[in-house]
Formats: C-alpha cells, structure tokens, sequence
C-alpha cells in the first residue's frame, strides 16, 4: 500500500479484533489456510514482544516462546494486515532460552509498520499458538519532525514489580508522549540486586514485589542472567511499552556487576573472574533486547543507528573495554578503549544528519566512582580520552552533538563550556541525565571543573528524604526529545513519572562556530 499510515496506537478493540481475524489462519505458499489448534497445548508468547534498532528500511522484531518453536512472523503498513509485504519464520530453540529475533529489511522510510507474531511448534507443526501485535515507525527519508526518549536503571536497589502500586509506571507515561524510539542507557537489569517479597517503606507502609526463583538471587550463571530480563518482562506496562515503540538498548555494569571491570577478580562472587559472569550477562543482553548484534556474529554493543536527515544516535559502550577501577587515574587507563574512539571518530566524521546524539553509558563530569571524572584539575586517566574526542570535535568541524545518559539516579541538565573548563580545547555542548525508569532514586552528586560542566537543572531526592528512595514517591524520570522537521530545532525536556514537564531547552543548530549557550525554558 503507498502513503503513510497515521501514527497511531492501536486501541484494545482493534487489537483483540485483529488477533482474532487471524487467530486461525496460517501462510502456506502466500495462501492462507486453517491449521490445527489444540488450545491447552500451543506454543505461548511468554513475554510479549519488541522491536528495536530501526532505521529508514529495516528494524529487529523480537520474541519469545515455552518450547521449541518456530517463529512465524507477519508485516504489513496497515493494522489489518491487508497488504502483507514480508512472512518470516525463525526458530526459537533451547540454546537461545526459546528467543527469537528477526531483522527486518527493504522496509518503507517513514511509515508505520505493524507486526504480527505466532509460534508454531517444532514438534507439531500443524500446532499453532496465540498471535500477538506490534507497531514500529520507520525513520523518515526527508526532514520529518521526530522524537525519541531515553532514560534508564530498571528494577534496582530491590524495588521490583509491586502490581498493587501499577508496577512500573514510567514505561506507560513515556508510551502517553508517543515518542518513535525509546533509548535505554544501560542498566537494563540489576543483576547484582535480588528481590525480596516485601520491603518497608520510610512512611511504614509496604512494598510488595512479584517474585521469582532466578530473581531472588545474585546472577551468576546465565540461566540466572536471563531471568532478570524475564523478571522485568513480567511487568505489563513494559510489555505495551515494548509492543508499539522501538527500544535502542545499551548496557552498563548492572547487566553483569556492580563497577565490573574485564579481567576484574571478584572477591564477592567467590572470585569469579568478572570476563566470565560479563560473557554469561552479555548473551543474555543479546537474547533479550532488541539489538541488531547477536552473539554468532561480534556481540558488539556499541553501534549507530541512522534515524532519518536529521538525526543520527551513536550508542556507546563505557563497560566492555575499560581499565581497572583501581588505576583509573594512570597514564595508560583507559575507559571506551582505542577502537571504539576511532570509530566513533569516524561515525561523527562520516555523518550527514543534523544532530548527532550520542548516547552513554555514564555522565562526563559527574564524580563517581567508576565513572570517567577524577575530581577538579586537569585530564587524568580516563579524562584523556575524553579530552582528546573533545578536542577531535572541536578541530574536525562536527557540530551539533548532544550527549544523554542515566545511571546517577536523578535527571540533570549539564552544559558544558570551556571558559569554565581546565581543559579548554573544545566546543561547548550540552549532557542530559534521566533516570531511573524504576529503581532507587539518589540525591544529584558533585561536578569536577575539568571540562567546565554547570548544572543548569537537577532533580533527585533531598537529604531528607534519604538515598534509595522508593519508586512509588514520583521521583522516576525520563527524558523526551523532539526536532523539528522545518527548522530543525531541537526541544529537551526532562519529565517524571507523573508526565510533568521540569525542565526544557531548545537548542538551535550549529550552521557555523557556536555563538552562546542556548537559554532554557524554565516549566
């Protein structure tokens, strides 16, 4: 079908109507004929589906099933499936926890794509379970407006799906804004955080988890490491989430250990190497999100994705490639390691799109300790690579890069400038922090002078309130951005849980040097 579909949900009536109008069907040689349903013995959909990594043609569909089963997967431009342009099938199979991904190509740009999912059963094939339906937008081939959020830190510090308090809400406020993509900035899971059935909250009231085995304790194995992301996935605000808006997942220490290192000897894990527990979290991540990368082929985290002329996202990986948290400050230390610097190098050098985002696994200028400041004063250890990609922008002529991250717990806005800066050879730029999504909120922590970051607006709890405060006191954040299609303006604005809008700037893009910091609009 030509033309675009209107960007829109799909409504409960619709959906349960087209899952039924196809509930019975199946493609044989493009016709569709009735198959066999034993409706207490058909593969089941276990946790949802997703879709990820889109781009102006293509995009990765994810599932997952209870057996051994084939994928059988379905996509068209309208939501009654009336103009099928692609059948898939992929098998879902033991070594890969029953997960499935497919990568979607030759797609159209700018269009609303639908979805639709069933398993069949490897051992039955004329068995055939549920059908579910999901939604994703392709990147525009011209100067459409787009929008995207990101945030990140999802069920940690013990506070898990508590369903009597809406489980984990900021997923559906952020499906409320309609965003195309969603990045998630790492610490996906908290592998390293098991969940208890209940926790007391500061007012003595308490929070009542959902519950499971592999949940219950630190993950070590992978079988332990894939139930995390089954944890979360048991969360029904995620799972609408996951079903109409594409996730771009990166990771950071949570999705393995807390602060881990490679090569790093873990003395709380019986001195487990932190390699091997990063080798089992990694095929884990792979399995369970929405990325491009699989483990057959590099595993590779770090990766851009094109979203259209005005916009590309570069996703970093500040975990796989460091050097000791212990020697962070030494001449040799390092923290995105050589070549990842040079292709994120080139990828800035190579990009056409307006403004280019890059996406982090940890703020620049923030003082913690695994992160890449060192305390006021000039470049030290792992500063020296920042410093130096800095610089490379500065004197390559790229403009317009926006950097977004999570981790510290609240949402900040940081513009970086080097009259304020020890180290001045670079152009000034702004960093956003949001998060967490559903976890531990902490109080804002301290900046370093090195490059020059002021807070221009930070949320999180106060000192009254105490560290690790709980999801359910509305300081869960997130952040939405939009560019606009004609002037190519870009619009920040960190939001909470309860949709408020704190805080907004809009940046105007670079077409020669800077000439003064952008003022923000105060909500």
């Amino acid at each position: 079908m030509a033309g675009t579909i209107p960007n829109r949900a799909l409504s409960r009536r619709r959906f349960l109507t087209t899952a039924a109008s196809s509930a019975g069907l199946t493609l044989v040689g493009g016709i569709a004929k009735p198959y066999l349903s034993r409706a207490a013995d058909r593969p089941l959909i276990t946790h949802g589906i997703q879709s990820g990594d889109v781009s102006t043609d293509s995009g990765v569909v994810w599932a997952r099933t209870d057996r051994p089963a084939r994928m059988l997967l379905e996509v068209a431009t309208n939501d009654l499936f009336t103009d099928i342009r692609n059948a898939v099938a992929i098998d879902a199979l033991p070594e890969s926890d029953f997960t499935a991904k497919a990568l979607l190509e030759d797609l159209p740009a700018g269009q609303d794509i639908f979805y639709r999912v069933r398993f069949e059963d490897l051992s039955s094939p004329t068995v055939v379970g549920e059908t579910k339906i999901g939604h994703f937008r392709t990147a525009p081939n011209h100067r459409r407006s787009v929008s995207f959020a990101w945030s990140g830190d999802t069920a940690g510090q013990g506070w898990g799906i508590d369903e009597s308090r809406g489980g984990m809400r900021t997923y559906a406020t952020m499906l409320n804004n309609r965003p195309d993509f969603f990045i998630h900035s790492g610490d996906n899971i908290y592998a390293d955080c098991p969940i208890q059935a209940e926790l007391k909250l500061p007012n003595g009231e308490m929070w009542r988890n959902l519950v499971t085995e592999e949940k219950s304790c630190i993950a070590q194995s992978l079988a332990d490491y894939r139930g995390n992301y089954k944890y979360n996935l048991m969360d029904a605000n995620l799972r609408q989430f996951n079903a109409e808006v594409p996730t771009f997942a990166q990771w950071d220490d949570h999705e393995v250990a807390n602060d881990w290192w490679p090569g790093q000897v873990r003395a709380d894990y019986d001195n487990i190497n932190a390699s091997l527990l990063a080798a089992r979290g990694r095929r884990a991540f792979c399995e369970f999100m929405p990325v491009r990368q699989t483990l057959a082929e590099t595993g590779r985290i770090y990766r851009k994705v094109s979203y259209g002329p005005l916009l590309d996202v570069l996703l970093l990986d500040m975990r796989s490639y460091r050097g000791s948290n212990t020697d962070k400050s030494g001449t040799a230390s390092h923290f995105l390691g050589a070549a990842q610097v040079d292709w994120l190098k080139r990828s800035l050098m190579n990009s056409t799109a307006t403004w280019k985002v890059i996406a982090a696994d940890l703020p620049i200028g923030l003082v913690s300790e695994d992160a890449i400041a060192q305390g006021d004063g000039s470049p030290l250890g792992r500063e020296f690579e920042m410093a130096d990609l800095l610089s490379f922008i500065k004197h390559a002529g790229v403009r317009n890069t926006v950097w977004i991250t999570a981790d510290m717990h609240y949402t900040a806005a940081h513009y970086y400038d080097p009259n304020r800066a020890i180290f001045q050879d670079f152009e000034p730029f702004w960093e956003f922090v949001s998060g967490p999504l559903h976890a531990g909120t902490w109080a804002p922590g301290g900046l370093d002078n090195t490059f020059g970051p002021a807070a221009l607006f930070q949320k999180g709890c106060s000192a009254e309130q105490g560290e690790n405060l709980a999801p359910c006191f509305g300081l869960q954040f997130f952040g939405h951005v939009t560019i606009d299609g004609a002037s190519e303006v870009m619009t920040v604005t960190l939001k909470d849980v309860g949709d408020r809008d704190l805080w907004s700037t809009r940046i105007e893009p670079k077409l020669g040097r800077w000439s003064g910091v952008p003022a923000p609009r105060r909500i």
